[in-house]
């Protein structure tokens, strides 16, 4: 890809999340020259996402000695504000499987809910779970206090 390629794109998919913050949940539309279907529009605005969300991890967990589930939930929360349209739209719209389970996959390890040995459906489904707390849990985890799930998750 050049970067004439990639600036389109860019350009692109920032259009789409213009389009979209009205209704995130409306028909999206996009360039099909760009991307031939709504799935590999979809799977470029996840990899947007886990592009930021991976390198926030990174940061969080190096700058903090926080309990990992509470910086991993802090971090994913905090860009899932600064984001909202991106988070919205996905949440909406993505039903790749893999791209789901690659998300759900990361959380669960970066929290050390699942091990890298253990295997990869069930560190989805600890994942999946995970993400669920993380979307409906309280605003805030007492300082502190160890949260964990449990292992049939």
């Amino acid at each position: 890809m050049s970067w004439t390629d990639y600036y389109r794109r860019r350009d692109a998919l920032d259009a789409v999340l213009r389009a979209a913050a009205g209704n995130p949940a409306a028909p999206l539309t996009f360039d099909r020259d760009l991307f031939a279907t709504e799935d590999d529009l979809l799977l470029a605005l996840h990899y947007r996402w886990m592009r930021q969300l991976t390198g926030r991890l990174g940061t969080a967990l190096e700058d903090s000695d926080d309990d990992r589930v509470e910086t991993v939930t802090r971090t994913w929360r905090a860009l899932a504000a600064e984001q909202p349209v991106l988070r919205a739209v996905l949440d909406a719209h993505l039903t790749v499987p893999e791209a789901l389970e690659r998300e759900q996959r990361l959380l669960a390890l970066t929290a050390g809910l699942a091990d890298l040995s253990e295997p990869g459906e069930d560190v989805a489904r600890v994942g999946a779970a995970f993400l669920g707390l993380i979307r409906t849990g309280p605003a805030a985890v007492v300082p502190g206090r160890r949260r964990g799930l449990a292992k049939s998750a």
